[in-house]
């Protein structure tokens, strides 16, 4: 029986030895360079610099789902899917010009805080609320990857690994706040970057060089031109990959907690602007070793497919017995592999845990308790969010071991919450007419649909209903032992499915985003026509392109406002130029 090489002591040193950079850093931040006030925990005083930003942003959102789901998506379907990049810089030129002005203008904690400003609290409240919920659904998938990972080349069980790395996570996130965040996340970039760089160069010369697997991928079909069908039911296309992209990507940098956190923790919008730019390019540059990963795990097993052989208990687990294959007979080497996959994990985890504690500060109190909270109070509360979170995500891992395939799962559930989020986001800074009712009932008419939608589509892809072929796989040339489990062909037939359900998932987050944008549009007509009151927006809430349109609305004391809004004059002033006059009433 061939035996996959497991880990030396060496790699169990290195292993350790990054967890222990990890908490050290926590500790430097936490307790020598003290977090005195709520703006050093959640934005490091707003005076970062662009560089480590920029690595942070990368380090956290190529989580482990992407070190492992990119590598298997080649291996199982080809390289249809790396023209997804093409969608990351259509998405840099949008952030940069629409959205992250407007966010960095109002200089606000949590972006959430954009929606009371633009719309109310209840509307706030709601977006607050999908963010969580995202959150919530995605940290246990980042959490569990890692672990299968570190399962497949230790043969360590997934429930033992994963409290250990969680619990020093949560001690540095909740000790050293955003600066923790980010310094950690630059050492673990570099660490990822580095352990892709390895495996690609040193398994491109073990399988003969870069021509052996390029025909070899080229002869199975793994290599692919854009395929244009322009059919929505087609897995993945160049229409698809590029314009649902787009909209996917728009959602995760441009107004997710996580990540405009980071870019608000920028002194000024030109340092902003360019660490988008800079992730752009650093995020593409993994994606291509990733992608390229794939190629490379097919060129080595060509002709004995580990899923069949069962050498690799999941899919996930191939690019960690690539690893294993590659590096196994250099002590250290392996482990610094994992270090990597495992610090993809934990900066994703780190940014997520800060971000919440944020929302919960920002959007789930203070609009609601009148009470002031000290600073020693504050600092309470942002930390045992961070606990909180951690163990709660920590227990939620019991339930992603049942599920399937990670990437297009975790693409999928994300745009329930993510697209109609996205389309409350666009309203509010595109469309000066649409009202608080609107973008609220437009924002809960998308979640339900993308709901029933999404989780329809994985039942049927679960239950078999819905099948994706796959790049042919052989088992030819193995020179092993192995048991072939031979899978039933007969099928029953059941129910007929929808062919809604058949839509690919690349246009989940556009169908969701463009139905809360339909709905909350004709919400706000009828209210108008209806006789309701709407206070236009102040120019400053709208993004730069439309601002040079839209002329600044009257102040609600000046009689011109009370003409063409029949609104009394004592209306309260404070939020005046920051947020809508919710106690605008008509004149009986």
């Amino acid at each position: 029986m061939y035996q996959v090489q497991k880990f030396s002591w060496v790699d169990y040193v290195v292993f350790v030895f990054m967890l222990a950079i990890s908490a050290s850093v926590g500790v430097y931040w936490g307790f020598f360079k003290k977090q005195t006030t709520q703006n050093d925990y959640l934005l490091g005083g707003r005076n970062m610099k662009v560089i480590p930003v920029s690595m942070s942003l990368v380090a956290s959102f190529v989580s482990g789902i992407t070190l492992l789901g990119s590598p298997t998506e080649v291996y199982m379907y080809g390289t249809q899917y790396a023209y997804i990049i093409g969608g990351i810089f259509l998405m840099t030129i949008v952030m940069t010009q629409i959205y992250l002005p407007v966010f960095h203008d109002l200089q606000i904690t949590s972006n959430y805080e954009y929606l009371s400003m633009r719309f109310d609290n209840k509307v706030r409240l709601f977006g607050s609320i999908l963010f969580a919920i995202t959150l919530i659904g995605w940290l246990p998938i980042v959490i569990y990857v890692p672990a299968l990972a570190f399962n497949q080349v230790t043969g360590v069980d997934v429930h033992i690994i994963t409290p250990i790395v969680c619990l020093v996570c949560i001690f540095y996130t909740s000790a050293g706040g955003l600066q923790a965040v980010v310094w950690t996340d630059v050492i673990q970039i570099t660490s990822m970057v580095g352990a892709m760089a390895l495996v690609a160069i040193k398994g491109t010369i073990d399988v003969g060089g870069f021509s052996t697997v390029w025909q070899r991928n080229m002869e199975s079909g793994r290599i692919e031109a854009p395929n244009w069908d322009p059919l929505p039911t087609a897995r993945h296309t160049i229409w698809n990959l590029i314009f649902g992209g787009l909209i996917y990507w728009l959602q995760a940098n441009s107004v997710n907690q996580t990540m405009v956190q980071r870019y608000l923790a920028l002194p000024n919008l030109r340092g902003a602007k360019w660490a988008v730019f800079f992730f752009c390019i650093g995020i593409s540059t993994l994606y291509c070793f990733c992608l390229y990963c794939g190629l490379l795990i097919y060129a080595r097993f060509y002709d004995c497919d580990p899923l069949q052989t069962k050498l690799a208990k999941a899919k996930d687990q191939l690019l960690p017995l690539l690893v294993m294959d590659v590096l196994g007979d250099i002590p250290g080497l392996p482990g610094v592999f994992i270090a990597g996959v495992f610090s993809a994990a934990l900066s994703s985890l780190s940014t997520s845990l800060n971000s919440m504690s944020a929302v919960v500060l920002e959007d789930f109190y203070k609009p609601f308790y009148k009470t002031q909270l000290s600073e020693k109070q504050t600092n309470w509360l942002l930390k045992s969010v961070v606990v909180f979170l951690g163990v709660l995500c920590l227990g939620l891992v019991f339930i992603v071991e049942k599920m399937g395939t990670i990437l297009q799962l975790t693409m999928t559930l994300e745009a329930i919450t993510m697209g109609p989020q996205l389309g409350v986001f666009s309203m509010g800074i595109l469309m000066p007419w649409v009202d608080a009712m609107g973008a609220l009932i437009g924002g809960i008419t998308g979640l339900v649909i993308m709901a029933w939608w999404c989780l329809s589509a994985q039942l049927a892809i679960a239950n078999g209903l819905i099948t994706h072929p796959h790049k042919p796989l052989s088992i030819e040339g193995c020179q092993y032992n192995y048991t072939l489990v031979e899978t039933v062909t007969e099928h029953i037939k059941g129910p007929e499915v929808s062919p809604i359900l058949h839509v690919s998932y690349m246009w989940y987050t556009f169908v969701g985003a463009a139905m809360t944008i339909v709905v909350g549009i004709t919400v706000s007509k009828i209210n108008r026509w209806r006789g309701r009151v709407h206070v236009p927006p102040a120019p400053r809430l709208l993004t730069p392109v439309i601002r040079q349109f839209y002329r600044e609305p009257p102040h609600p004391t000046d009689e011109p406002f009370i003409k063409a809004y029949g609104c009394k004059n004592d209306i309260n002033s404070s939020a005046i130029n920051m947020k809508p006059i919710t106690e605008c009433e008509e004149l009986s």
